[in-house]
């Protein structure tokens, strides 16, 4: 059973702060869809109850953004995974994000429209693409929600600041989704906590999460998780185990190695543990690809590490920040 220092309310959901991102399931590098929707029965059935997926969890088929078919899958893929689970469907908070694109290779922009920012590593052909213009919002949270067959969305993010739209005008989609009904509650994703203020006043107790990156290699550098302290709002973390796509050092992960070698478990079981000892309303939302490491995250909300190895793990990562 999850310990109770594990569990949390979000999005008025009492669940464990252990939850399941998708985009591995869904993006390039995907298992095939049976194998993806056994890995989230498996979570489910593990205890999961937050499942986290977004309108640009999908694979474009050809160059740009994909054509219609390709749209959609990560929702749908949850949507599918959900209606064909025999558990308490009603105890599962499902959340999503808009205003990104996936891409692939350069994107198509027309003439009489900014060339948006394009998010690329470095040897791959995909991308993603800011699309945070208000309309585009609205529209793409309207079809979120008939993805996913859903009256209303629990929970909706902000993907992430779109360069050529003012942060406020982004917001504000965010505010007239919650005015017509379409989300009940919204969240921001990749921001500052300049960001986190604006959001805030134009969003008051709707605003309920902040969606960042944090990990032993990127132990939020600019302490946004701090400030959703000060505020009440939940921190949820993605990428918490460094990522899956992209490069990242893994000698931040030495000192957990030593860890999970006390206790006989994976490093990664250690490192999502030690995570939510760091502020009782984080979230955490490992990404995993089968069964077997769905399981071994959410073992980490039964794991109890000691004061001693607690602050060997915080010195490491604090010294890191600065």
């Amino acid at each position: 059973m999850t310990t109770a220092r594990n569990m949390g309310e979000l999005a008025g959901f009492a669940i464990p702060r252990l939850g399941m991102g998708t985009m591995a399931l869904a993006i390039e590098g995907r298992p095939d869809r049976d194998t993806a929707i056994r890995t989230i029965h498996a979570g489910l059935d593990a205890g999961v109850r937050y499942l986290d997926t977004a309108w640009s969890y999908y694979l474009p088929s050809q160059p740009g953004t994909g054509t219609a078919e390709d749209l959609g899958y990560g929702e749908k893929m949850v949507r599918d995974a959900l209606a064909s689970w025999d558990g308490p469907r009603d105890e599962v908070l499902i959340a999503t994000k808009t205003g990104y694109r996936r891409t692939m290779e350069a994107p198509n922009v027309a003439e009489n429209e900014p060339e948006r920012q394009h998010l690329q590593a470095v040897g791959s052909q995909y991308g993603w693409m800011a699309d945070s213009r208000p309309e585009t919002m609205i529209c793409d949270a309207k079809e979120s929600a008939a993805h996913l067959g859903v009256d209303a969305l629990d929970l909706l993010y902000s993907h992430g600041p779109d360069p050529e739209v003012a942060y406020e005008d982004q917001v504000g989609a965010l505010k007239q989704l919650l005015d017509e009904g379409v989300i009940r509650y919204a969240g921001i994703s990749r921001v500052d906590n300049a960001q986190i203020d604006i959001a805030r006043e134009i969003l008051g107790d709707k605003l309920i999460a902040v969606q960042n990156q944090f990990s032993p290699s990127h132990p939020d550098p600019e302490h946004t998780m701090e400030h959703c302290a000060e505020l009440g709002l939940a921190f949820v973390c993605w990428s918490p185990l460094g990522g899956f796509l992209d490069v990242f050092d893994q000698r931040a992960y030495d000192p957990f190695r030593t860890v999970a070698g006390n206790h006989g478990c994976s490093y990664q079981r250690v490192v999502l543990a030690w995570e939510l000892s760091r502020y009782e309303r984080l979230f955490t939302i490992p990404s995993a690809r089968n069964p077997q490491e769905i399981n071994d995250s959410f073992a980490a909300t039964e794991l109890t590490l000691t004061q001693d190895e607690m602050a060997m793990l915080n010195a490491s990562v604090d010294a890191r920040r600065g």
